[in-house]
């Protein structure tokens, strides 16, 4: 990110450049997690937010429209397909509808790349 630019707690960006900067976002809800994603500029806020919740630094992953589970690490590298699902409303498997935290599914694996997803509390020995 460029040295002006500035993102809030809150995760909306700003543009330190600007007169009165601190009055209104240059993007408002820029990066932050969406429990519900109903479209592609939350799917896109929750990818720019991170794998990991804040406070607490919780692991996250996504929820796709059959019950799947997609890793961040999915979600970037099929971000296309994800898009287009979103924008389309196909239920293709492709389509996220949430993103929430892991908090002890020691046995949640990603269903595109079949990695572990990281729990919060569970048994987090390496496999």
């Amino acid at each position: 990110m460029q040295s002006h630019l500035f993102l809030s707690d809150s995760g909306d960006l700003y543009d330190t450049r600007a007169v009165d900067w601190s009055r209104a976002p240059l993007r408002a809800r820029y990066a932050r997690h969406y429990r519900e994603v109903k479209n592609v500029s939350e799917f896109k806020a929750c990818l720019r937010a991170g794998a990991y919740a804040w406070p607490g630094g919780y692991p996250c992953y996504f929820i796709t429209s059959d019950g799947g589970a997609l890793s961040y690490a999915a979600a970037r590298s099929e971000y296309r397909n994800i898009v287009e699902s979103i924008s389309s409303k196909s239920n293709d498997g492709w389509r996220i509808v949430a993103c929430d935290v892991n908090w002890e599914d020691t046995e949640l694996y990603c269903d595109h790349t079949n990695a572990r997803i990281e729990s919060a509390y569970g048994d987090n020995d390496d496999r």
